[in-house]
């Protein structure tokens, strides 16, 4: 029986956060990036909500809100900056050995990503590593938290439950789905946040998890 592991990559395996705070520093380097950061955060939800949007028109619309909204004005022709700089959003240190590792102890790999396909490509490029299936938001017209990624998981794979576990570093993106959907889940808690939510592990990073995966599904 397959075991496998399915992922989210911004956040959890590519250092999102990282990539868009570097690119509104560069945009508006007056500006505090945190702060800017933030308010990517809160805006990003509600241009996701109806699934009709592909990833770069969130980008778009959101950098455009950040400006709206914290005074900035976009300069001319760099609508499109932050959308035009996910490709090179650095993967989190450990990420590539460790999809490796599991690939070696005989995972199937998959990642459910609130993206476009041409968007993980490159990201998956950077992490050096092949994968079995990806499913992408633009692809199915959902975005997570919405269930269709993992529904859609199941329907193409016809993977067993009990040999399946999700990794996510997303409260809201992930970890909470999952909960809806009894879906065991290991939360990479790189903030150092605080939930109630339940989860099959917790780890503070990417590297004790093949061993966390071969604890909760032995081969």
């Amino acid at each position: 029986m397959d075991r496998w592991v399915t992922f989210d990559c911004y956040g959890t395996l590519i250092d999102w956060n990282r990539g868009i705070r570097t690119c509104l520093a560069e945009l508006w380097p007056r500006a505090d990036p945190d702060a800017l950061l933030r308010r990517y955060h809160r805006l990003e939800p509600s241009l996701e909500a109806d699934g009709t949007n592909t990833y770069r028109t969130v980008l778009t619309e959101i950098l455009v809100g950040i400006g709206i909204s914290e005074g900035l004005v976009v300069p001319p022709g760099r609508a499109s900056a932050l959308a035009d700089s996910l490709p090179s959003w650095p993967p989190f240190p450990e990420a590539p050995a460790v999809l490796e590792e599991l690939r070696r102890r005989g995972w199937k790999l998959a990642i459910l990503s609130n993206t476009d396909p041409e968007y993980l490509a490159a990201s998956l490029a950077q992490l050096r590593a092949p994968v079995d299936l990806t499913i992408t938001a633009s692809e199915i017209g959902s975005y997570k938290p919405a269930h269709a990624h993992w529904e859609t998981f199941f329907e193409r794979t016809g993977a067993d439950r009990a040999h399946h576990v999700h990794v996510a570093a997303s409260l809201f993106h992930d970890v909470r789905p999952c909960a809806e959907l009894r879906l065991p889940c290991v939360w990479i808690n790189r903030l150092a946040e605080t939930s109630d939510l339940p989860r099959a592990a917790e780890l503070p990073d990417l590297r004790a998890l093949p061993d966390s995966l071969d604890a909760l599904v032995p081969a």
